[in-house]
């Protein structure tokens, strides 16, 4: 498992809160003792031997300081027999110190909660993920009694203390992983469906693995709904379906909300089974999150213990390269140019699907300051002032046909002319990474590999001509 908080962060903690502790003291083998002066959480555990493995585990970590000082704090309190039962025959001291110390933590909130203001949602607790260092969450069920994380209920609740609250609980709250998430909120019920279709476990196996981080768009089942518009789950292809899934998900990388901005990731989906080549997502932070243009995050930064999930309201389809060019702000003035006229039949052309001709695409995508320096080279100010057969002509020299051409490929073609949609030739650059004009003018890459499932964009600082 994952070194879940290091050494000296617990010290810290138990260092800072054991100076503000005036009523509970310890013993000759540092292990905390009731004085009968104060009713903190600490006191409470100290003097019921129904606790006593708690309080182990808390002298053995050095939380005992933590319940005993100052702060306000709810506990979700698992006895003696929830420690058998979590322990299995184990001794506690073989535990590991930092797991100890996290699995502790995941039972304590940083407010004092009582029962009658729980309700069912998301709670953050004092554990954290190990790579950000971001709260874990508990997900509490109050619909029939108080259940957390679908595995621990509470048995007694609103026992006060002079720093918060204890609620019994009857069982160890494990370390959530996304797949407790996943399993535990009933809003998600379509996406477990999805992720165990006819039995198949693979995803479930992959997202409760601790080894690994993956950050998740999670639809809701609305989204699912209406993404398969009443077709059954079970009569989408299995290979799509875990395509589309694992379009949802960022492998080796917990990305809470305030880290993202304007950007392409690579998800977990792959073009045509090629595993080096991911699909892209466009995240759009301008107003909340938005994938690909049309996916939106309704709950952000539900943390587990190997990742994150962000509920989201649409199902994000797999992408095409017209996906791309709609939903990032950088290509508005191309969206423009292919939509210009009625005629124009770009849209529909980059929306072929794979393997079927003419696709896949490479697509050389200019940027808006190229179109901007086209126009301004032309002395024009609106595209609308371009003659439309010079504008058809101008975009058929962007795409590429039959070919998905990632940039690990194009110094292979240094010097190569390559024939465009429109039947003229362009020419590949490598070093600087350009496009050549027929006429010899230099188009420089300035990104590359924008993966879609029927092709790839690169994006270029300067629109290329055959003027």
């Amino acid at each position: 498992m994952k070194n879940l908080m290091s050494f000296t962060k617990i010290a810290l903690i138990a260092i800072t809160l054991f100076s503000s502790i005036s009523c509970v003291d310890d013993d000759d083998n540092g292990n905390f003792i009731d004085n009968g002066e104060s009713n903190t959480i600490a006191d409470f555990v100290i003097g019921n031997e129904d606790y006593s493995s708690l309080l182990a585990a808390l002298n053995q970590t050095g939380l005992t300081a933590t319940l005993a000082g100052t702060g306000t704090f709810t506990v979700f309190a698992p006895n003696n027999a929830a420690f058998d039962a979590f322990l299995d025959g184990a001794a506690l001291e073989d535990v590991d110190n930092d797991v100890l110390t996290q699995i502790l933590l995941n039972h304590v909130l940083g407010i004092s909660v009582t029962s009658d203001v729980l309700s069912t949602g998301y709670f953050k607790n004092l554990a954290t993920e190990s790579s950000t260092g971001a709260n874990l969450d508990m997900y509490i069920d109050t619909s029939s009694g108080v259940i957390i994380n679908g595995q621990s209920s509470v048995t007694t609740a609103d026992i006060e203390t002079d720093n918060g609250v204890i609620h019994a609980v009857d069982s160890v709250i494990a370390l959530p992983t996304l797949v407790t998430f996943a399993t535990t909120n009933p809003s998600l019920s379509s996406l477990v469906a999805a992720l165990t279709d006819e039995g198949n476990t693979t995803f479930t196996d992959l997202l409760g693995d601790t080894e690994q981080d993956f950050t998740v768009f999670a639809p809701t089942n609305d989204a699912f709904d209406a993404f398969l518009n009443g077709i059954g789950l079970e009569d989408v292809d299995n290979d799509v379906l875990a395509q589309l899934l694992s379009n949802h998900l960022i492998p080796n990388t917990v990305a809470l909300s305030a880290a993202l901005s304007n950007s392409y990731v690579n998800t977990a989906a792959v073009y045509n089974g090629d595993t080096t080549a991911p699909l892209s997502l466009y995240i759009n932070t301008d107003s909340g999150l938005t994938l690909n243009g049309t996916s939106n995050v309704a709950l952000a930064d539900i943390v587990a213990s190997n990742g994150v999930v962000h509920v989201v309201d649409e199902v994000i389809g797999l992408p095409d390269v017209t996906t791309f060019a709609l939903a990032d702000p950088n290509f508005s003035s191309l969206v423009a140019a292919l939509t210009a006229d009625p005629s124009f039949p770009y849209v529909g052309v980059l929306q072929t699907p794979n393997g079927t001709s003419p696709a896949p695409f490479t697509v050389f995508a200019p940027v808006n300051t190229a179109f901007d320096a086209l126009l301004a080279d032309l002395g024009l100010t609106e595209l609308s002032e371009i003659p439309t057969a010079t504008l058809a002509a101008t975009l058929e020299l962007h795409v590429v046909t039959e070919a998905n051409v990632r940039a690990d490929a194009l110094p292979s073609l240094d010097g190569t002319g390559v024939t465009s949609l429109g039947g003229t030739e362009i020419t590949i650059q490598a070093d600087p990474a350009a496009i050549i004009d027929p006429d010899g003018g230099e188009n420089f890459i300035i990104a590359t590999d924008v993966q879609a499932a029927n092709g790839v964009i690169h994006a270029l600082s300067r629109v290329i001509r055959d003027l």
